[in-house]
């Protein structure tokens, strides 16, 4: 296997563009007690993009039937920036996850400017056939059910409820947000074999369709590479990493933080320049 080309990165913070070719977003957990759903609406009400995929887990139906919702006037936000966007002439593409299962009944539905898909395909400006899923199909090559994995995700829960006060008095002493629960994760070696499973499964499953890649979440890390010649790109989540991806007009993909940063980006293939430029009907 050889090593992953690791897309080049910035700290500098940069402001939105007029509008982007198409941006994806997963693991927001609307209704979950984790969701940064603030950050969110502003990051939703500053983007123009033609499309938006909502690459599942967006409410977190699981959450609320399980415990107690929580919903307020952030989340009210966040749908009504949706809406904004619709309204604009942004296509909505919804490819429900595991915690917002019970939507994959209306997969194949199509309404006005949205479309819910189990998995779709998104062909960039410069030619590159992704594959878009949740990730939660890859579950089965990743989990092994084992009592250690049991007591992390227990443990992963307090870990996002730390991160929250944390990152409350952060921004009461007027400091950016930090992901602490990330950086924990980070120190894990079982969470590290269990993302590089995770990624490896995704790659495989683009190669099997003879596709150049995969967007998918699910996992609540972001990344942004290419390995083998084929793109892994994980959107990241709204608990946790706070982040997005998205596509510019020449095919270019970057990913963002909430606050309009580049964290990685792998630019456009030179020798598209016959391609068409319209936006392909999702698969």
């Amino acid at each position: 296997m050889s090593t992953p080309a690791t897309a080049s990165t910035t700290t500098t913070v940069t402001q939105l563009p007029q509008r982007r070719r198409a941006v994806f977003i997963s693991d927001v957990h609307l209704g979950s007690k984790h969701c940064h759903a603030n950050q969110l609406a502003d990051f939703l009400q500053a983007l123009r993009c033609d499309r938006l995929y909502l690459v599942g887990d967006i409410v977190d139906l699981w959450w609320m039937a399980q415990r107690r919702a929580r919903w307020g006037n952030a989340h009210n936000r966040v749908i009504e920036a949706l809406h904004a966007l619709r309204r604009d002439g942004t296509e909505l593409i919804y490819v429900p996850g595991n915690h917002d299962r019970p939507i994959r009944r209306f997969c194949g539905l199509a309404l006005p400017r949205m479309q819910v898909r189990r998995r779709t395909i998104h062909t960039t400006a410069d030619g590159r056939r992704l594959l878009v899923t949740h990730g939660d199909d890859y579950d089965a090559q990743t989990h092994f059910g084992s009592l250690q994995e049991k007591l992390g995700d227990w443990l992963y829960y307090r870990i996002l409820s730390g991160n929250q006060l944390f990152n409350h008095l952060r921004r009461a002493l007027g400091m950016r947000y930090w992901s602490l629960s990330e950086f924990l994760k980070r120190q894990s070696g079982a969470a590290e074999r269990y993302i590089a499973r995770f990624v490896q499964a995704g790659l495989d499953d683009a190669s099997r369709r003879g596709l150049d890649g995969i967007v998918c979440g699910h996992i609540h890390r972001a990344a942004l590479f290419e390995r083998d010649g084929r793109v892994y790109a994980n959107d990241g989540d709204w608990v946790e990493s706070l982040s997005a991806l998205a596509e510019d007009p020449d095919g270019s993909l970057r990913l963002l933080s909430h606050n309009g940063e580049t964290l990685a980006l792998l630019p456009a293939r030179t020798s598209h320049s016959s391609l068409p430029q319209t936006l392909p009907d999702a698969a």
